[in-house]
C-alpha cells in the first residue's frame, strides 16, 4: 500500500466533514490486533481531552500540518508543551504509558501517524482528566 497525497487527502476531506474534524485510517486489521497502526487527520477545533494510557506507550509522528503536544503532571499543570511541525524538523514525540497528555491542532490538514499496543480500549473515566 502506498502512503502519499492522495492516501492523506482522503483522509483529511474525511475528517472535515466528521462532526469531531478527525477520522483515523486504520492499519491494522482489527482493534484486538497487538499493534495499533493508524493515521489521524484532524482539524483544528477537534476536541481531544487530557488523557493517559496506563497500559500502553504511544508514539505520534506528524506528516503534514502542526501539532501542539502538552504534557501534565498530575495536578493538571503543564510540565513540556512543544509544536511539532515536519517543517522545522520537529517530527513527533513518544509518550511512556500512564503519562497525562493533550493534543491540540494548529492546522487544517494536520495528518499523523500513530503507533501504541493493542488491543484497542477506549479510555475509563479515571484516564481523562477533566
Amino acid at each position: 500500500m502506498l502512503i502519499d497525497d492522495k492516501l492523506l487527502n482522503i483522509v483529511s476531506e474525511e475528517a472535515k466533514a466528521s462532526p469531531r474534524l478527525r477520522m483515523n485510517y486504520n492499519l491494522h486489521d482489527s482493534l484486538d490486533d497487538k499493534v495499533q497502526r493508524l493515521f489521524n487527520a484532524m482539524e483544528p477545533g477537534t476536541i481531544i481531552p487530557i488523557q493517559r494510557h496506563q497500559n500502553t506507550a504511544e508514539t505520534m509522528i506528524v506528516l503534514r500540518g502542526l501539532l501542539k503536544i502538552k504534557i501534565y503532571d498530575d495536578h493538571k499543570n503543564i510540565i513540556e508543551e512543544c509544536i511539532l511541525n515536519p517543517l522545522d524538523r520537529k517530527f513527533g514525540y513518544h509518550i511512556p504509558k500512564g503519562v497525562w497528555h493533550g493534543v491540540e491542532v494548529l492546522s487544517s490538514n494536520t495528518v499523523m501517524f500513530e503507533v501504541k499496543e493493542g488491543p484497542y480500549a477506549p479510555l475509563a473515566a479515571d484516564d481523562i482528566m477533566l
